[in-house]
Protein backbone atom coordinates (compact mmCIF):
# COMPACT_ATOMS: atom_id res chain seq x y z
CA UNK A 1 0.00 0.00 0.00
CA UNK A 2 2.91 2.38 0.40
CA UNK A 3 4.27 1.50 -2.87
CA UNK A 4 1.28 2.60 -4.11
CA UNK A 5 0.56 5.82 -2.35
CA UNK A 6 4.22 7.10 -2.96
CA UNK A 7 3.31 5.99 -6.91
CA UNK A 8 0.25 8.79 -6.76
CA UNK A 9 2.03 10.92 -5.23
CA UNK A 10 4.66 11.02 -7.98
CA UNK A 11 1.80 11.31 -10.08
CA UNK A 12 0.31 14.56 -8.23
CA UNK A 13 3.87 16.01 -7.94
CA UNK A 14 4.14 15.70 -11.61
CA UNK A 15 0.94 17.06 -13.05
CA UNK A 16 1.35 19.98 -10.71
CA UNK A 17 4.19 21.00 -12.38
CA UNK A 18 2.85 20.68 -15.89
CA UNK A 19 0.07 22.59 -15.08
CA UNK A 20 2.55 25.26 -13.57
CA UNK A 21 5.61 25.26 -16.28
CA UNK A 22 5.87 25.51 -20.04
CA UNK A 23 9.14 24.30 -19.73
CA UNK A 24 10.11 20.44 -20.70
CA UNK A 25 13.49 20.94 -19.10
CA UNK A 26 11.89 21.86 -16.00
CA UNK A 27 9.31 18.62 -16.41
CA UNK A 28 11.83 16.39 -17.78
CA UNK A 29 14.17 16.77 -14.55
CA UNK A 30 11.29 16.65 -12.49
CA UNK A 31 10.22 13.37 -13.73
CA UNK A 32 13.80 11.52 -13.67
CA UNK A 33 14.06 13.01 -10.01
CA UNK A 34 10.51 11.88 -8.92
CA UNK A 35 10.97 8.23 -10.49
CA UNK A 36 14.00 7.87 -8.90
CA UNK A 37 12.70 8.72 -5.36
CA UNK A 38 9.57 7.25 -5.35
CA UNK A 39 11.84 3.59 -6.65
CA UNK A 40 14.32 4.37 -4.60
CA UNK A 41 16.82 3.55 -7.14
CA UNK A 42 20.51 4.87 -8.45
CA UNK A 43 18.94 6.95 -10.96
CA UNK A 44 17.24 7.90 -13.94
CA UNK A 45 17.83 9.18 -17.11
CA UNK A 46 15.21 10.88 -20.11
CA UNK A 47 16.20 10.23 -23.33
CA UNK A 48 15.31 12.21 -26.62
CA UNK A 49 15.96 9.96 -30.26
CA UNK A 50 17.65 12.33 -32.95
CA UNK A 51 17.07 10.74 -36.10
CA UNK A 52 20.09 12.28 -38.35
CA UNK A 53 22.51 10.63 -36.25
CA UNK A 54 20.61 7.55 -34.75
CA UNK A 55 21.63 8.66 -31.06
CA UNK A 56 20.03 9.07 -27.82
CA UNK A 57 20.95 13.01 -26.55
CA UNK A 58 19.90 13.39 -23.02
CA UNK A 59 17.54 15.61 -21.71
CA UNK A 60 17.53 15.13 -18.06
CA UNK A 61 19.14 12.80 -16.05
CA UNK A 62 19.02 12.38 -12.21
CA UNK A 63 21.67 10.29 -9.75
CA UNK A 64 24.07 9.79 -12.03
CA UNK A 65 27.50 11.09 -12.57
CA UNK A 66 28.73 13.42 -15.23
CA UNK A 67 31.52 11.05 -16.52
CA UNK A 68 29.04 8.32 -16.66
CA UNK A 69 26.29 10.76 -18.65
CA UNK A 70 29.56 12.20 -21.03
CA UNK A 71 30.83 8.59 -21.77
CA UNK A 72 30.29 8.98 -25.54
CA UNK A 73 27.84 9.14 -28.18
CA UNK A 74 24.60 6.63 -27.43
CA UNK A 75 23.29 4.58 -30.33
CA UNK A 76 19.75 4.36 -30.86
CA UNK A 77 20.46 1.20 -32.83
CA UNK A 78 22.84 -0.67 -30.40
CA UNK A 79 21.99 0.93 -26.88
CA UNK A 80 19.08 -1.53 -25.85
CA UNK A 81 17.45 -1.21 -28.99
CA UNK A 82 14.86 -3.77 -28.52
CA UNK A 83 12.95 -1.02 -26.37
CA UNK A 84 12.66 1.28 -28.71
CA UNK A 85 11.06 -1.15 -31.40
CA UNK A 86 9.50 -2.97 -29.00
CA UNK A 87 8.92 -1.88 -25.55
CA UNK A 88 9.90 -1.97 -22.38
CA UNK A 89 13.32 -4.09 -21.66
CA UNK A 90 14.45 -4.73 -18.17
CA UNK A 91 18.54 -6.07 -17.67
CA UNK A 92 19.21 -7.89 -14.75
CA UNK A 93 23.19 -7.72 -15.31
CA UNK A 94 24.07 -4.64 -17.09
CA UNK A 95 28.15 -6.33 -16.92
CA UNK A 96 26.58 -9.69 -18.89
CA UNK A 97 24.24 -8.39 -21.67
CA UNK A 98 25.21 -7.59 -25.55
CA UNK A 99 22.77 -4.67 -25.78
CA UNK A 100 24.59 -2.73 -23.16
CA UNK A 101 26.61 -0.48 -25.29
CA UNK A 102 29.33 0.95 -22.10
CA UNK A 103 29.03 -2.35 -19.85
CA UNK A 104 32.65 -1.20 -18.65
CA UNK A 105 31.24 2.29 -17.81
CA UNK A 106 28.44 1.04 -16.05
CA UNK A 107 30.30 -1.18 -13.68
CA UNK A 108 32.44 2.14 -13.02
CA UNK A 109 29.46 3.58 -12.31
CA UNK A 110 27.86 1.45 -10.21
CA UNK A 111 25.15 0.31 -12.00
CA UNK A 112 24.03 -3.11 -11.59
CA UNK A 113 20.32 -3.27 -13.68
CA UNK A 114 18.52 -0.75 -16.30
CA UNK A 115 14.78 -0.80 -16.91
CA UNK A 116 14.78 1.33 -20.59
CA UNK A 117 10.72 1.88 -20.96
CA UNK A 118 10.49 3.78 -25.09
CA UNK A 119 8.81 7.18 -24.70
CA UNK A 120 5.78 6.98 -27.50
CA UNK A 121 3.22 9.81 -28.77
CA UNK A 122 0.71 9.06 -31.26
CA UNK A 123 2.52 5.62 -32.22
CA UNK A 124 6.19 7.52 -32.92
CA UNK A 125 8.88 6.77 -30.76
CA UNK A 126 10.66 9.92 -29.56
CA UNK A 127 12.67 9.02 -26.70
CA UNK A 128 13.20 6.70 -23.85
CA UNK A 129 13.18 6.36 -20.08
CA UNK A 130 15.90 4.52 -18.60
CA UNK A 131 15.79 3.91 -14.86
CA UNK A 132 19.40 2.04 -13.05
CA UNK A 133 19.95 0.35 -10.12
CA UNK A 134 22.83 -0.39 -7.58
CA UNK A 135 21.77 -3.54 -7.16
CA UNK A 136 20.43 -6.60 -9.22
CA UNK A 137 16.80 -5.67 -10.00
CA UNK A 138 13.80 -8.14 -11.27
CA UNK A 139 11.91 -5.11 -12.39
CA UNK A 140 7.81 -5.88 -11.34
CA UNK A 141 5.18 -5.27 -13.43
CA UNK A 142 4.36 -2.52 -11.46
CA UNK A 143 7.37 -1.30 -11.88
CA UNK A 144 7.39 -1.34 -15.30
CA UNK A 145 4.14 0.11 -16.05
CA UNK A 146 4.68 3.12 -13.33
CA UNK A 147 7.48 3.78 -15.59
CA UNK A 148 5.63 3.69 -18.47
CA UNK A 149 2.80 5.86 -17.49
CA UNK A 150 5.16 8.53 -16.28
CA UNK A 151 7.21 8.41 -20.17
CA UNK A 152 3.42 8.45 -21.87
CA UNK A 153 2.59 11.55 -19.29
CA UNK A 154 6.21 13.54 -20.07
CA UNK A 155 6.05 12.91 -23.99
CA UNK A 156 3.15 14.38 -24.43
CA UNK A 157 4.24 17.27 -22.53
CA UNK A 158 7.39 17.39 -24.83
CA UNK A 159 5.34 17.35 -27.85
CA UNK A 160 2.99 20.15 -26.79
CA UNK A 161 5.65 22.23 -25.55
CA UNK A 162 7.54 21.51 -29.01
CA UNK A 163 4.03 23.15 -30.48
CA UNK A 164 3.82 26.32 -28.23
CA UNK A 165 7.58 26.88 -29.12
CA UNK A 166 6.71 26.57 -32.47
CA UNK A 167 3.58 28.81 -32.16
CA UNK A 168 5.61 31.49 -30.29
CA UNK A 169 8.23 31.78 -32.45
CA UNK A 170 5.62 32.23 -35.52
CA UNK A 171 3.40 34.78 -33.65
CA UNK A 172 7.10 37.19 -33.39
CA UNK A 173 7.63 36.49 -36.91
CA UNK A 174 4.44 37.59 -37.69
CA UNK A 175 5.10 40.66 -34.89
CA UNK A 176 8.20 41.22 -36.63
CA UNK A 177 6.57 41.02 -40.50
CA UNK A 178 3.81 43.69 -39.40
CA UNK A 179 6.02 46.30 -38.11
CA UNK A 180 8.21 46.37 -41.20
CA UNK A 181 5.14 47.10 -43.16
CA UNK A 182 3.98 49.74 -40.83
CA UNK A 183 7.44 51.21 -41.12
CA UNK A 184 7.16 51.06 -44.77
CA UNK A 185 3.68 52.56 -44.85
CA UNK A 186 4.23 55.44 -42.41
CA UNK A 187 7.72 56.46 -44.46
CA UNK A 188 7.11 59.63 -46.91
CA UNK A 189 8.42 60.32 -50.45
CA UNK A 190 9.91 62.86 -51.21
CA UNK A 191 7.11 65.42 -52.61
CA UNK A 192 4.10 63.68 -49.93
CA UNK A 193 4.72 66.81 -47.62
CA UNK A 194 4.99 69.28 -50.51
CA UNK A 195 2.10 71.16 -51.21
CA UNK A 196 -0.38 70.48 -54.01
CA UNK A 197 0.31 74.25 -55.54
CA UNK A 198 4.32 74.15 -55.47
CA UNK A 199 4.23 70.65 -57.20
CA UNK A 200 1.44 71.91 -60.09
Amino acid sequence: MKKLVRNYETFLRIANAISHSRDPSEIALMTVESITTALNVKGCTLFRISRKKNQLKVTASYGLSKEYINKGPLSSLQSIAQSLREGPVAIYDVTDDPRIQYPEEARKEGIASILSVPIVVGGDVIGALRVYTSQPWEFTLDDVDFVQALAQIVGIVIIKSRVYQGQKESIRILKSMREGRMRQSTRRTPYESVPVSVLA
